[in-house]
Formats: structure tokens, sequence, C-alpha cells
């Protein structure tokens, strides 16, 4: 099914996320049709928030909305499957946050309901919008990298990092079984497969929970998901790799960094100051910095909207994101954009993570399964 535009979307949750959403929708050219939360007045305040034009009193009510085109699931992670089934079941796209479910077998269905359905999917992988993150993809295609040999960083936040802070992703029920590396590794693991073409094949992992309870004195609440992943792996290509990702890291907001080292070159990449990329050579070491004029890639230079000098940040990434998932919605091809099939790679990834952290041993990272129907164009 294919649909014209302008598209209207409906935005079920009302924190960071759907906010987020709604900004990038309207720069995208389509409309903030409704939005629904946990209760009407919640979804009442949402709506006046993000500039929703109506709230509906519970998401199944906005998913069956003939007033609504495309829904956007930004709810608590126990909810995603649910949720993303009930919009495949109405045959109308559904743009899912990830993780895409909390376990590998809902992430699977929901993929081959997709499938079987012809629905298009998206989900928000948005750091592959820097145009320097194209840039390096470019130049490593091209063979500029040699043989990538060493592929390794790290993904650093502070919002956990007292012990005192809560949130309802610490509770397993609710943001699932992994916390810091299916919320924000899962990122990292995305962005060096887009812009390398490795697959991760095998892991050996350890998972971290230095507070065990969180919260009040008065009100603590004991914690059973991870505040650190360590991460060793290997590749399809014969690389290998470290990842640490940590949400207790004092000092660090957002930082995703990684080092793509191979036999002519080094790619670096650091998220906080994502509109420089570091290109390693034995003989000379450079900094290029995004802009018109400084990338050489031409998709760099199609998410690159503004000369040298004027930065990009995450809200434009989210916006480029968005504005390639409406286009593949109405029908157009476009490369490049996180599906579900990605979703399902990376709970894939995530599960032999906790199976190699749980065993002591390397773990293989289960294939995808055979789709009924490509979600790529």
């Amino acid at each position: 099914m294919l649909f014209d535009a302008p598209l209207r979307a409906g935005i079920i949750g009302g924190g960071f996320m759907a906010e987020v959403h709604s900004r990038a929708v309207r720069a995208a050219g389509h409309t903030v049709a409704g939005v629904s939360t946990s209760s009407r007045a919640s979804a009442q305040a949402a709506a006046q928030r993000i500039g929703a034009q109506q709230s509906f009193d519970s998401a199944l009510e906005l998913i069956a909305s003939p007033e609504i085109d495309v829904i956007h699931v930004c709810t608590p992670n126990d909810l995603h499957a649910e949720l993303s089934l009930a919009a495949i079941a109405a045959g109308k796209p559904v743009i899912c946050e990830k993780p895409l479910a909390t376990t590998l077998a809902d992430a699977t269905t929901l993929a081959e309901a997709a499938c079987a359905a012809r629905v298009p999917t998206a989900v928000p992988f948005a750091y592959r919008y820097y145009p320097t993150i194209w840039e390096i993809r470019t130049r490593i295609q091209a063979g500029e990298a040699g043989d990538l040999l060493l592929l390794h960083g790290s993904y650093l936040q502070d919002w956990l990092a007292e012990p005192l802070s809560t949130n309802w992703r610490v509770d397993p029920a609710k943001g699932g079984v992994s916390r810091a590396f299916a919320d924000i590794g899962v990122h990292w693991c995305d962005l060096m497969e887009f812009v390398t073409g490795h697959r991760i094949v095998r892991i050996a992992a350890n998972l971290s929970t230095p507070y065990r309870s969180r919260g009040a004195a008065s009100a603590s609440c004991p914690v059973g998901t991870e505040d650190v992943a360590t991460v060793l792996f290997e590749t399809d290509r014969g690389a290998v790799g470290s990842l640490t990702v940590s949400q207790i890291s004092r000092g660090r907001k957002n930082r995703l960094w990684f080092s793509f080292d191979g036999s002519e070159g080094s790619y670096q990449f650091n998220q906080e100051s994502p509109n420089e990329l570091w290109i390693g050579g034995l003989d000379e070491s450079r900094t290029i910095t995004s802009g018109t004029a400084g990338l050489r890639g031409a998709d760099a230079r199609k998410y690159a909207l503004l000369p040298a000098g004027h930065p990009q940040g995450y809200q434009d990434s989210f916006n480029a994101f968005m504005a390639d998932a409406y286009r593949a919605f109405v029908g157009e091809s476009v490369g490049g954009l996180p599906t579900f099939e990605d979703g399902l790679r990376a709970a894939a990834i995530t599960d032999a993570v906790l199976l190699a952290s749980q065993t002591r041993t390397w773990a293989e990272v289960a294939p995808a399964p055979a789709l009924a129907l490509p979600l790529k164009k």
C-alpha cells in the first residue's frame, strides 16, 4: 500500500523521543495528526507539548483511526511488539523505536509480519544520517582504508551515574533483560556494520551492574539490568573488535565514538563532535569538517545541508532519517534506510551478548531468518 503526501503521523508516547519524532515529521513536510499516551489527561498534555492536532484515549484507537496514516511507537520497550503488530495488521507504515522488541523471538515475529503484509517500516538508527558517517562509509567502500583489521569504540553516557537516579528502563519487565547494550550499544553496532559492511558473527561479553538498587532509600528498587557492557567480537571478514557501553560514566553525556582501523588508513568519529571526522595515515593525519566543500561522497553531500562552519546536530540527523522514511512510505526508493530488518539484527546481536555474558563463552550471532519478502528496496 502506498500513501500520498503529506502524511498524517500518529505518535504513541509522550516523552523525549515523541518530541524528537514530532519535530522531524514536521521538518519533512508532514503533519502530526494525533498522539496517545497512558491516559487521556497525559495525552491531552502531550498534544499541546508536541503540537499534535488531537489526542486519542488509547493507542489502539489511534492506530485504527482513518485520520492517521503512519504510526510512531515511542513507548516503553515492553509495548513495542504489541503496538507495532497492531499497526502492521492495520496496514499502516510503522516507525518503532529501538529495541524493536524485548526478545529476539518477538523481533523476528515483527520482521516477518511486516514482510508478509508488505507494510513499510523503519527503526530510528538515526546516527547513520550524519554527513560524516556517509563520508566514512563512501571512503571505506572505495577501498581507502585497505583491509579493515580492528573495529573498536565505545558509547558512554552518565544519566544513570548517580545511584539515586532511576527510570522505567531499569525494570526488566518494561525495558527488557538488557538495558545499556539494548538501549545504546546497538546504535554503535548498527553504525559499525552500516559503515564498514562487516557483520558481527561471534561475541564474548561481560555485563556489569555496580548499582544493585536505585532510587531513594525509602523507595529503592532492585536493579536487574546492566549499567555497563564490555564486548569483544569477530566479523565475517576476519576483523576483530571491542566495544564498551556505559550509562554511568560521569561527564560523558552521549559519547558514541569509534575508530575503524585498516591496513591503509583509520577513520574516527565522535557523536559529540559529529561534524568532524579524523582520517589517520602513517605519514599524515587530517580532520575533515562536514560541509559540502569538504565531502567527496554524493550521499554525504546530500545530507550536508549547511556549509562548513555551520554545525549540524542530532535533530538534523533525525530529521534526515524521518525524511527518508516518509519518502519510502510514499513509494520512493531510498538507500540506507534502517527498517525492521535492522531492528531484528540488533535484537540478534543483543541476544548473543546476553548469552555470552551468561555462559562466559563465545556466542554466535543468530543468522537472519529467510523472510517472505525483502524489507529493503
